[in-house]
């Protein structure tokens, strides 16, 4: 199966991933080293809530290209099996669309546009 016919859901399951790897690389640069801090910590950065902030500020400034935004709304559009247990439906399907974008831009290996990606919101992040 070619990257382009998969799922909102398949390219949120590996962004989920990339996003993660980002934020505990992130952390650990930072200099937390105690597990219940890095988990604590963590959880500002890959909640639903805090994915879908993200992705307010990210659409608000325009980041995305049209064929990005495309995936980002395969992400967001799509129907999970599962409910978010501290997130509503919108919040959870916004955070699943940043995480689509992860997962399709990690897949077709645009780093530095992953990169770029990972920057800003580490720049949102950080306000």
């Amino acid at each position: 199966m070619e990257i382009k016919e998969y799922n909102g859901t398949s390219l949120a399951y590996m962004g989920d991933a990339v996003m993660s790897m980002y934020v505990r690389e992130y952390l650990l640069s930072k200099g937390y080293q105690k597990s219940k801090v890095l988990q604590k910590m963590s959880e500002q950065w890959v909640s639903a809530k805090a994915q879908a902030v993200f992705l307010n500020q990210l659409e608000k400034e325009n980041f995305f290209s049209d064929e990005e935004w495309a995936i980002v709304l395969r992400g967001r559009n799509t129907n999970p099996k599962t409910k978010a247990k501290n997130a509503d439906v919108i919040t959870y399907r916004k955070a699943t669309g940043l995480e689509a974008i992860f997962g399709w831009l990690y897949l077709t290996r645009q780093e530095e546009r992953l990169n770029q990606l990972w920057l800003k919101i580490c720049e949102i992040g950080e306000q």
